[in-house]
């Protein structure tokens, strides 16, 4: 029985041969469970040649992608790897899945994706994108799935090309990478594409960018623009956007997932409910059917990706349950090693990893 293809139940530490993968302690052998990771990224060449037109030719649009040019998609040893490992949807990127104990990528297009270009040629490069990578799911359709890129610059187009791609390409649900030209998704000119997600039950994956031109200017300074803080901070807010705006009422099946723990609002969903009533009692805002927390258990699950704190997992895990949260890694941006080894040993039961660790996914996903 293979580590990478089957749950494991706990077997006692008198065991006279370990089970190849786990990990021995004094008092148990670790469960292994087998691993679905969710934000695991890719981008086409033609989409990274765009981005390095765009960079070169030094467009003022979108301070925080500028900035990205310096560093991760600058041209050099470390991140001439990353770029590779992001184009391979082959045997090497099957290779390091193999090597850290992942069985299956259910992969997305990396940020900003299409975001950052002009509107028709964002529309045929996601098109292109979304081609590509279902040949490679239909390849290798034991290791890989994957979502939806879209062009959220045209509305109407992104919605049929949803159901394209899921209809038709077999993908998995969406990735949007938050603003389009520091625009959100709770402008109901957008709400096409979630019309079309409510009706294909197909979940949309809210993934971080640096913030956008209004509110950037601050977070340039230090690298807080980057995934240490500022995306965090932007996706958050736009989380918080849509949950305000009322779409949730509008699109009851609408799913949406938040990376990184949750972006931080499990952590804040009693003073989200606190301070909105008071700005309901004086008039501030409006009352909504429900709490902002209750829309938030409702209508968004969270992934692990880049996050290997237990305390962390643990309160996300007491404000939402193990049936909100997904295991993810982050590939090929973060240490995928350290992704396995933290929910192999977290302090949780095995009707929980299982959960985590697979069934959520497969069950979100429709993953057969």
């Amino acid at each position: 029985m293979s580590t990478n293809r089957r749950d494991f139940l706990k077997v006692s530490a008198a065991a006279s041969i370990a089970l190849p993968g786990c990990t021995v302690s004094s008092q148990s052998i670790q469960t292994s469970f087998k691993k679905i990771a969710i934000e695991e990224a890719f981008v086409t060449q033609d989409i990274a040649d765009e981005w390095n037109k765009i960079i070169a030719a030094g467009s003022p649009g979108e301070p925080g992608f500028r900035k990205m040019g310096e560093s991760i998609l600058a041209d050099n040893p470390g991140t001439r790897i990353i770029h590779q490992r992001l184009i391979d949807l082959g045997e090497g990127r099957i290779r390091d899945m193999d090597a850290s104990g992942i069985d299956m990528q259910l992969i997305s297009i990396t940020s900003p994706g299409v975001q950052v270009l002009e509107p028709s040629l964002a529309r045929d490069l996601a098109q292109d994108a979304n081609n590509h990578l279902s040949q490679a799911v239909k390849a290798r359709p034991d290791r890989f799935a994957g979502m939806t890129a879209l062009a959220p610059q045209l509305p109407e187009a992104a919605a049929l090309e949803l159901e394209r791609s899921v209809n038709t390409l077999g993908l998995k649900g969406a990735l949007i990478n938050s603003h389009t030209n520091g625009e959100y998704l709770d402008d109901q000119k957008y709400w096409p594409i979630f019309e079309a997600a409510n009706a294909l039950k197909a979940p949309i994956y809210l993934h971080p960018r640096s913030p956008g031109q209004g509110m950037i200017e601050p977070y340039l300074d230090y690298g807080l623009y980057f995934a240490g803080w500022g995306f965090a901070v932007e996706t958050s807010l736009h989380a918080l956007r849509l949950i305000m705006s009322g779409v949730f009422d509008q699109f009851p099946d609408l799913k949406i997932i938040l990376g990184h723990m949750g972006e931080g609002i499990p952590f804040y969903l009693q003073r989200i409910d606190n301070r909105y009533l008071l700005q309901v009692k004086i008039g501030a805002v409006k009352e909504m059917p429900r709490l902002p927390s209750e829309y938030f258990k409702d209508h968004f699950v969270i992934t692990t990706s880049g996050v290997a704190q237990q305390s962390s997992l643990q309160l996300a895990h007491a404000e939402l349950g193990a049936d909100r949260i997904l295991f993810a890694a982050d590939y090929p941006y973060e240490d995928v090693d350290e992704a396995v080894r933290f929910m192999d040993t977290a302090d949780l039961n095995d009707i929980d990893k299982h959960k985590i660790c697979h069934g959520n996914a497969e069950r979100l996903f429709n993953l057969g």
